[in-house]
């Protein structure tokens, strides 16, 4: 039986009707996974974009933070020496008696025989108060006891202002 040439001829049509839809096919979901993949793209960018913003935000916290900290750790330092300064100012004056510390008595509790002066010279402070001075090396020590409070005191605000400069929103 031979072939009919309109059978072949069908065949082929058909063939190529199949090829060309499947080509159509291909060019149509090639078209959708490139339209996928450009907005695959642009999804990372905005996102590569945010976290390039957020990492400069922290980045500018943390150099205000390092600033600040910078600034109260000068400062800090600055009212150590300035004490450290005063005291050993006080020191001197204290060892070259051009200082002398007192103390205020109480004139009710005098004990028997002991003279003490009702009042104090032209340069005093406190009118008709008794006042005892105290020795040098007595006073020494209250200056270095002082300064060692201060010391403290100055250390214990710089602590705080580290703090407070750390967590700020829980200070407010």
């Amino acid at each position: 039986m031979p072939i009919p040439w309109r059978m072949i001829g069908i065949l082929l049509l058909a063939a190529g009707a199949f090829a060309a839809a499947w080509q159509f096919q291909e060019w149509r979901y090639g078209r959708q996974l490139a339209e996928q993949a450009r907005l695959n793209a642009e999804v990372l960018n905005q996102q590569n974009s945010v976290a390039a913003i957020a990492r400069q935000a922290e980045q500018d916290k943390r150099l205000a933070l390092e600033q600040r900290l910078a600034t109260s750790e000068q400062t800090h330092y600055r009212a150590l020496s300035d004490a450290q300064r005063d005291q050993d100012r006080l020191r001197d004056r204290l060892a070259t008696a051009d200082v002398r510390l007192s103390v205020l008595l109480d004139a009710s509790d005098v004990a028997p025989g002991c003279n003490m002066p009702a009042s104090t010279g032209a340069g005093g402070v406190d009118h008709a108060a008794v006042r005892a001075r105290l020795d040098p090396a007595h006073a020494q020590r209250i200056v270095a006891i002082t300064d060692t409070g201060d010391r403290g005191l100055i250390a214990l605000q710089a602590c705080q202002a580290y703090v407070r400069a750390l967590a700020p929103e829980h200070f407010e």
